[in-house]
């Protein structure tokens, strides 16, 4: 099943009572895909309770509480007993409470990679895939991005499901602290990287699924689009070359592992397949679908083990302790769930034995993660009560 909140978005800078730039989504008046007509007056006027017809079986209400627009659409019995909130889905706020960033926030685009500086910084789309099978989504959720970093967590789990526990001689499992492609940290550990989420680590899962498969790009890929359903989901070419072209600070990452004896296949192949892993497209829809094995303990869309249930325990453990980078601290106070970001403005955030959220919004924050992106699930988590604490 899925549903699809109608929204819209709008950005802009400071208005003239000096309010900070706002992501702006909200259902329409009437949505034809949910299929609710909301009285017209009440929608208005943003008071008391607001009727709402469904032209479908399911019972749905919509319930005005404070400012927030509640629709609760009869997804009780796959959740644990809690009704899905699509307003909390969909970030949805009446009148002038949008997702607003804190004064003074960092704003900003990949300029390093210059096909990720292109994108249209006011996108915004958020889904979740929950353990039955049902897909909801609002905003541009449908529309395919850069993945980035988001696919280290996939390469994490196929390196792990074919070489278990012999990684970790490799790469560690510590928060790092610093940033992600950062050169002196990994000097000062002789080579060996802090976690598998940092540019470093990454390219030692990339190096080991090679020498495991002969195609680490390839064997990525065809897991992907078994886990979401999308056969067509590939590289963007333009980003890799792009990324490519800009890359040498991973180059000397490599090089450097190289001369400390820790990667087993030429610099320039393991180079090239980061770089085209890295510039795989999907949109929040194929990614949530694609993360439900982190949910359900390892177990994959068609029922088979990928993972043993410690292997994907230990994965989500990784992801919320350095999953955003040397912001994993903050995003765990905030979202409360293990989650791994890329800065094509995803964010992967895993709701054991429940489903997976992914959140798009492309503007960064100074860590390069998504600042609407962390918003809204800190927002999702607040209101539905939904987290790992």
């Amino acid at each position: 099943m899925i549903v699809q909140a109608g929204a819209r978005l709008a950005t802009g800078k400071d208005d003239a009572d000096g309010l900070p730039q706002r992501y702006q989504l909200g259902l329409g008046s009437t949505d034809p895909i949910l299929g609710v007509r909301l009285d017209a007056d009440a929608w208005e006027a943003g008071l008391g309770y607001q009727r709402a017809s469904s032209r479908s079986g399911n019972r749905i209400q919509s319930l005005k509480r404070g400012d927030d627009l509640l629709v609760h659409a009869g997804f009780r019995s796959s959740l644990g007993g809690y009704p899905v909130s699509l307003q909390a889905l969909a970030i949805q706020r009446l009148g002038k409470s949008d997702i607003r960033l804190p004064d003074g926030s960092l704003q900003a685009l990949p300029d390093y990679i210059p096909a990720l500086a292109a994108v249209d910084p006011a996108r915004f789309g958020i889904a979740l895939a929950t353990m039955d099978g049902q897909l909801l989504g609002s905003g541009h959720w449908q529309v395919p991005f850069s993945i980035q970093s988001v696919s280290k967590a996939f390469s994490l789990a196929l390196v792990l499901a074919r070489d278990g526990e012999s990684l970790w001689r490799r790469v560690g499992r510590e928060p790092s602290g610093n940033p992600f492609n950062s050169l002196v940290q990994l000097e000062y550990e002789k080579g060996i990287p802090r976690n598998p989420f940092i540019n470093a680590g990454a390219l030692i899962l990339i190096d080991r699924l090679l020498s495991l498969t002969g195609d680490s790009l390839g064997t990525l890929r065809a897991f992907l689009r078994a886990e979401s359903g999308n056969p067509a989901l590939d590289v963007d070419a333009d980003v890799a070359a792009s990324e490519a072209a800009h890359g040498h600070r991973n180059a000397a990452l490599a090089h450097f592992m190289a001369s400390c004896g820790n990667l087993e296949n030429p610099v320039e192949r393991v180079l090239d397949h980061y770089v085209r892993q890295c510039s795989l497209t999907m949109s929040c829809a194929d990614l949530a679908r694609a993360g439900l094995f982190l949910a359900n303990h390892g177990l994959g869309a068609d029922g088979s083990r990928l993972l043993t249930r410690s292997e994907a325990k230990r994965i989500n453990a990784i992801m919320l302790t350095c999953g955003t980078y040397d912001a994993a601290g903050d995003f765990a106070y905030r979202v409360g769930l293990p989650g791994k970001s890329g800065v094509g403005g995803g964010i992967l955030a895993v709701l054991p034995e429940r489903g997976i959220l992914c959140v798009w919004s492309p503007a960064l924050d100074a860590y390069g993660n998504s600042l609407a992106g962390v918003e809204a699930l800190d927002r999702f988590t607040t209101r539905t009560g939904w987290s790992v604490f």
